[in-house]
């Protein structure tokens, strides 16, 4: 059996709009696909990103940041997983301003839970947002 070799793309030039969609889709979970008219895949992917992030919080989830005050090895776990978050975009700039979700719950049951939500949130984004992009660019139909 022989392997099919992927050739690269001659146009190796990305539009600038495809860097402006890629920001959106991480500004606000599936407007990227929703400004490029992916209807089912800007609910699919947002709707999840939002039912995700708004689920962890409601469970008791902890958001983190890196405020300076660590030191050391505590800042660099803390990056991490405050990296993760911040693929939520506005929802996680929404938080921080209003200081929703820094405050640690770790006394209920559902604590972990709340965290893995707004982690797996931030990161599907990431994901989502690179989608998004690649449709743009035509790297991707």
């Amino acid at each position: 059996m022989v392997a099919k070799q992927i050739q690269p793309t001659t146009n190796t030039e990305t539009p600038p709009f495809a860097w402006l969609i890629g920001v959106a889709a991480w500004a606000v979970p599936g407007l990227g696909h929703l400004v490029q008219r992916r209807w089912i895949r800007a609910v699919l992917l947002g709707g999840a990103v939002w039912a995700m992030f708004l689920t962890g919080l409601w469970l008791g989830g902890h958001l983190f940041v890196v405020t300076g005050k660590e030191q050391g090895i505590s800042a660099l776990i803390q990056l991490l997983p405050m990296s993760a978050n911040v693929g939520a975009g506005l929802l996680y700039i929404f938080c921080w301003v209003t200081n929703t979700g820094f405050t640690e719950h770790a006394q209920l049951l559902t604590y972990e839970y709340g965290n893995t939500f707004l982690l797996v949130a931030g990161l599907l984004n990431y994901l989502a947002m690179l989608d998004a992009f690649d449709i743009a660019s035509r790297r991707k139909e």
